[in-house]
């Protein structure tokens, strides 16, 4: 079995080089490169800005004329008429009746000049007035003029049964209330909001993939660890079984030698699980399929010590930094603006309007079946009177919404200001800490050295040996959890100064 171990444990170590020789390497700038190109969700926070910019052109259009073509066709079964039937009839049949009054009133002139015989006489000595006479009792004058008061019925019952219309028409708004300008305010900062959730993703994204990062770096350097501790107490485990072979040792000693053994080599799997899965998170977050072969720059690295960084920055310069702290300002100016266009609709609005219109039949015509066409211009008022007090109860409702957000603004700067303080302090003591593990360190590597001798000396027993093992075990765990924290803190400060924004997007 030894000697199967012994030719099998070449083979492995040099296909553990080989895969480290063909993974990609990469660096932690890299990461934050590739996860920013890969990552959906940052994805759709551009998209979410590109729409704002389209409302924001979109609100800008209320600036402008309306200008609009509309045309219209409408069938009517009936048409329309501009006297009543009675009026009609009697127009219809005027050459009837001027002709029977004509025939009535020469019927009287005739009689009265018969019952006068001085009238009589002169009628008799006068051609003329016989002349006139005979042709007003021939006349019949009925059929011209019910021809004419047949046409001008027919011009009364203009023919509607199919119109069409259409015309060109524009409206420029002059005042609304300030709703226009508000509207516009809106809109930009609306613009401004989606950039400022986009700033928030962005930080989010690095401030999770850097985590990431350290911690593949963590427990690489955890799986270096448990591979020298299980190296280190196999060459133990065969030395103490030398030594009960020459009855120095006991096997009670060689059975807890290889308790701790075990114990190391489960450490060391659980290292490399731990390791390989942390691997797959960090390939996911930066676009990579999870079975891919990779290794970091930092991960051979034995040093992960790192100064704490001192910004310098005001909390004022923070405040303008952070997204969130933005982002409520922002929200805090878009109900201000909501104010006053709820207040718009309380005031009223005036628009300059102008139209040609052209229709057939010819309104201009007397309903003629030919094009006619006119032009207007005007202007629009609208007052708003009374509609249930609901553009006075928005006001209300758009007032109390922004006193909402500043309180929420004030409560933000708060706990920001006491985040930082809070991470850089746990730096600081981070700092601290990695120092004193560092010392702990060197101290647990000289107990070992010198443990280690005096067990290869015999005088030193193997309890002891196994202790200064574990103590430089815990040591060497200490010092990189330490240096990690440092590492974690640090990007969370970073986070939380509101360092890291984008460049562009």
């Amino acid at each position: 079995m030894k000697s199967f171990t012994r030719g099998i444990l070449p083979v492995i170590l040099a296909a553990m080089v080989q895969m480290n020789a063909n993974a990609q390497m990469l660096s932690l700038e890299e990461c934050r490169r590739m996860a920013v190109e890969n990552n959906r969700e940052l994805e759709q926070a551009r998209t979410a800005i590109e729409m704002s910019e389209y409302d924001r052109k979109i609100a800008r259009a209320a600036y402008t004329p309306d200008i609009s073509v509309k045309g219209t066709y409408m069938y009517n079964n009936q048409g329309i008429a501009l006297i009543g039937d009675e009026q009609s009839e009697r127009l219809r049949n005027m050459g009837t009746a001027v002709q029977g009054q004509v025939q009535g009133f020469t019927q009287s002139l005739m009689g009265a000049i018969q019952s006068n015989p001085q009238a009589l006489a002169e009628y008799m000595k006068s051609p003329m007035w016989q002349t006139v006479l005979g042709s007003l009792s021939q006349a019949d004058m009925s059929e011209a003029l019910n021809a004419i008061g047949q046409e001008v019925d027919d011009a009364l019952h203009p023919d509607i049964e199919h119109v069409v219309a259409g015309g060109v028409f524009l409206m420029q708004p002059v005042f609304a209330g300030g709703k226009i300008v508000a509207s516009n305010r809106i809109a930009r900062l609306a613009e401004e909001l989606s950039c400022s959730k986009y700033d928030q993703k962005y930080q989010e994204v690095l401030t999770t993939v850097e985590q990431t990062y350290w911690q593949v770096v963590s427990l690489a350097g955890k799986k270096r660890l448990a591979e020298s501790y299980s190296d280190l107490l196999h060459k133990m485990e065969r030395d103490v079984a030398l030594s009960v072979e020459e009855g120095v040792s006991t096997k009670s000693d060689l059975l807890q030698v290889r308790v701790k053994a075990n114990e190391a080599d489960m450490l060391k799997t659980k290292a490399e699980n731990g390791l390989a899965l942390s691997k797959m998170l960090l390939c996911k977050q930066i676009g990579l399929d999870l079975d891919s072969s990779i290794m970091l720059a930092d991960e051979e690295s034995g040093e992960i010590e790192a100064a704490p960084k001192d910004s310098g920055k005001s909390m004022e310069d923070i405040f303008r930094d952070r997204p969130e702290i933005r982002s409520l300002g922002t929200a805090v100016q878009i109900y201000d603006s909501k104010v006053k266009v709820a207040r718009a609709d309380m005031m009223p609005t005036v628009a300059l309007t102008a139209g040609y219109l052209v229709t057939n039949p010819n309104l201009k015509n007397g309903f003629q079946k030919d094009w006619g066409g006119f032009l207007s211009a005007g202007v629009a008022v609208s007052v708003p009177i009374f509609h249930g007090f609901e553009a006075a109860n928005k006001t209300r409702k758009a007032k109390a919404e922004a006193a909402l957000y500043r309180s929420q603004l004030q409560d933000a700067k708060e706990m920001v200001t006491l985040q930082v303080s809070q991470l850089r302090k746990q730096e600081a003591e981070a700092a601290e800490k990695l120092g004193m593990a560092r010392a702990n360190l060197d101290c647990a590597e000289e107990n070992l050295r010198t443990a280690t001798v005096g067990f290869a000396e015999g005088v030193i027993d193997a309890n002891t040996a196994l202790a200064a093992q574990t103590a430089w075990l815990q040591a060497h765990s200490e010092y990189i959890d330490s240096g990690i924290e440092l590492r974690m803190l640090g990007t969370s400060l970073n986070m939380a100064e509101g360092n890291d924004l984008p460049e562009s997007r």
